[in-house]
């Protein structure tokens, strides 16, 4: 088993690396360096391993690569700003924006979401009717997620109505302790934060789906990494394009 010893990371602004490997089973294959964030249910973390949907495509895909991940998790903001830094470094689970397109080689789609803003269904004087409405409230995203930029840049966003946070677990807790009124995810995806923070589906409501948020996420690498790289990874991809693992 291959992984780099560091510091153990807490869910807190002063996280550490955590990483990890595969399997022992995967020693004969070479190691590939993957940033990632810990998303549920696509990405977790539990007891030091790093599993969901999304890791489930991923590894297959370096599987046929005769690849073998060396997981490093990091709130997002870091895990991107590595990915966007670092050649042959693998981050996954992206959207493709506009302002990244020339940034990245992209490997193949791995998710679809519909993200749209979520309030506590307590909380019965925030009335979102159109986008303009979101104004008057506070909203939390993640630290350089796409959501965020689309909020500052295209939204509009006042910056005192915007708070910023390391990863979606923390803008969870934040909308719970009423620090929120507002926050984006997909409907599809927030189980595990439910669960984790002792709500029903029935606590919470979502208020507007803006179509711009309509997102498909990618495995990428940084532009300039080795073409060989790529093109192993591509090719990898389509072998795993049509699985079971994808179209869950």
């Amino acid at each position: 088993m291959r992984c780099k010893v560091g510091p153990a990371w807490l869910w807190s602004k002063s996280a550490m690396l955590l990483c990890f490997s595969l399997s022992a089973s995967a020693h004969a294959a070479e190691p590939l360096r993957v940033v990632l964030e810990v998303s549920p249910p696509h990405q977790t973390l539990d007891n030091g391993k790093v599993g969901g949907l999304t890791t489930t495509v991923v590894e297959a895909m370096l599987q046929h690569a005769g690849l073998t991940p060396v997981y490093e998790v990091y709130p997002w903001a870091r895990a991107f700003r590595i990915a966007a830094t670092t050649p042959d470094v693998l981050i996954y689970n992206m959207a493709r924006t506009p302002d990244r397109e020339a940034q990245f080689e992209w490997i193949g789609i791995v998710n679809s979401y519909k993200f749209g803003f979520v309030k506590l269904r307590e909380r019965k004087d925030i009335k979102v009717g159109q986008l303009a409405d979101i104004k008057r409230y506070v909203i939390g995203a993640q630290r350089d997620d796409f959501s965020a930029e689309w909020l500052r840049d295209v939204a509009k966003q006042p910056p005192n109505k915007l708070e910023l946070q390391p990863d979606v677990i923390e803008t969870w807790r934040m909308l719970v302790n009423g620090k929120l009124e507002l926050m984006i995810d997909d409907p599809q995806a927030i189980d595990d934060m439910l669960v984790k923070y002792n709500l029903a589906h029935s606590d919470v409501e979502f208020v507007i789906f803006p179509k711009e948020l309509e997102q498909r996420t990618w495995i990428a690498l940084k532009k300039g990494s080795d073409p060989k790289l790529v093109q192993r990874l591509r090719a990898a991809y389509q072998q795993v394009e049509s699985s079971l693992e994808l179209k869950k």
